[in-house]
């Protein structure tokens, strides 16, 4: 069974929900704790939303000194699938797996809402079951989801494939081109600000388009047995 390691930061607040996520999914949830050096020998990992420890200093700072963070940033830079949901992508930016960095909204609040976002790359880990140009709406809650870089990584990013989701509608934050989500350039590490681990169950979210990233995980991993 592909066992997916779910990190647990000082604050996480939907790491429980990421976890349920991944057994709705058919896999092994595996809690990962933030002070921990063992990845445990997992297929994947994601990196939760809702911490908020040391976003004091900068959102996602404290967490890329935790030492599961050096465990995950040598795992991501030899290929293993690695997803950062809101907080969770500042901490890939700040881990320089992924390019960019977070900020706080334009309009000064928290933003909730449901989003629709436009795939706009399906050639990695998380989307590859997606298709380019599909329209999915999913949960959005962020107060410092602004996603920045200069003009020279957001050309490069544009040009090479990056920019894997793009708001479509309204841009709830300010996010520079409309990005809502970047991969790297292998494909492996995606980050996006929107919850997709809240879009699995009809209960608790206006459609099951969370449940895409999974599948795309699954139909990678089974692609490379």
């Amino acid at each position: 069974m592909t066992r997916v390691g779910v990190v647990t930061f000082p604050g996480s607040l939907d790491d429980q929900d990421a976890r349920r996520a991944v057994t709705l999914a058919g896999m092994e949830a595996v809690p990962l704790w933030h002070a921990a050096h063992d990845l445990e020998g997992v297929d994947a990992v994601i990196l939760p939303g809702g911490f908020s420890y040391g976003d004091y200093l900068r959102c996602g700072a404290i967490a890329r000194f935790s030492p599961i963070m050096t465990e995950i940033v040598a795992a991501a830079n030899s290929g293993l699938p690695v997803l950062g949901i809101c907080n969770g992508f500042q901490v890939l930016c700040e881990s320089h797996l992924l390019p960019g960095a977070l900020i706080r909204n334009d309009r000064r609040t928290f933003v909730c809402r449901d989003q629709t976002l436009k795939v706009e790359s399906r050639d990695t880990v998380w989307t590859c079951a997606m298709e380019e140009g599909q329209e999915i709406e999913i949960v959005l809650k962020n107060g410092e989801g602004r996603y920045i870089a200069d003009d020279e990584t957001l050309a490069r990013l544009e040009g090479e494939n990056q920019v894997v989701f793009r708001y479509l509608g309204v841009n709830p934050n300010g996010s520079s081109n409309d990005i809502a989500g970047v991969t790297n350039a292998r494909g492996n590490v995606v980050g996006l600000m929107p919850h997709p681990e809240h879009n699995v169950e009809a209960l608790t979210g206006p459609s099951l388009d969370g449940r895409l990233f999974f599948d795309s995980l699954t139909q990678f991993l089974s692609a490379r047995v």
